[in-house]
């Protein structure tokens, strides 16, 4: 009879995996939960002061982990780091593409040229150089995974936040379409949409719009936010070997908000 392995191993145990937008919220959130799940991390975002505080929290936990800076809205740069990765590690198992920037709060109409540019440069043509140069390094050893964090606000209208929500809305449809394109390489490709989460972004909104916080509460079933950490458990799953027949899925990690 074969005897069953009982060892006791993390989510992540083996695995190299890239998390973009690192440095605060769900991003580092991300980053100590998958290191404590056994995955040897590369964190990045813009600046690395607060990355390396993070490396070295990591590290005394016994944990792997390194960083390098990216700017999302540079091509170059993103591929930069996809490229450092496989000089560090020599592959590269998952990817968590995280960054994002926001948008000032208001209305489509009075939204500015500016803004929308910044959004398509981060949130959509940021993710999409990730996802191939990730994906290319990925499949020089047999596949991978990808999660890509989207946004409650892609799955219906989003007055408050029109332009972050249309770009978020078109990177659900360029996840679907990667995890169809790719998946005979071995590469898995999801989302997660959030819902209100208790982070550095929605500070800012309240900042802009008082009472927005309270507003996310009363909408969630749950009637809280969700802490950072809840939304990085479900990347480290469908990251992981478990989640190994889920692709091209857009997972709502929302309270039932949007329900």
């Amino acid at each position: 009879m074969t005897e069953i392995d009982t060892t006791p191993r993390g989510l992540l145990t083996g695995k190299v995996v890239f998390i973009t937008g690192a440095s605060r919220g769900i991003g580092a959130a991300a980053a100590r939960l998958f290191a404590r799940e056994g995955a040897s991390v590369v964190l990045a975002s813009r600046g690395t002061a607060a990355l390396d505080l993070l490396v070295k929290e990591i590290r005394a936990d016994g944990g792997v982990a390194d960083s390098v800076a990216v700017d999302l809205a540079d091509n170059e740069s993103v591929r930069a780091a996809v490229d450092h990765i496989g000089q560090l590690h020599g592959r590269l198992d998952g990817a968590f593409n995280n960054g994002a920037a926001i948008q000032q709060p208001g209305p489509l109409d009075a939204t500015s040229d500016e803004d929308i540019d910044r959004q398509f440069a981060v949130n959509f043509r940021g993710h999409w150089t990730a996802m191939t140069a990730e994906a290319g390094l990925m499949r020089e050893h047999g596949g991978g995974a990808i999660v890509n964090t989207s946004s409650i606000g892609s799955r219906r209208a989003n007055p408050a936040l029109p332009a972050y929500g249309a770009m978020k809305r078109a990177l659900n449809s360029i996840t679907e379409t990667a995890a169809v394109t790719w998946a005979a390489q071995g590469i898995r490709v999801n989302g997660i949409t959030p819902g209100g989460t208790a982070t550095e972004m929605i500070d800012a909104w309240e900042a802009a719009t008082p009472g927005i916080v309270e507003h996310i509460k009363a909408s969630s079933p749950l009637g809280r936010m969700a802490e950072p950490r809840e939304v990085a458990e479900v990347a480290a799953w469908l990251l992981s070997d478990r989640a190994s027949m889920v692709t091209g899925a857009i997972v709502p990690v929302d309270g039932g908000a949007g329900a």
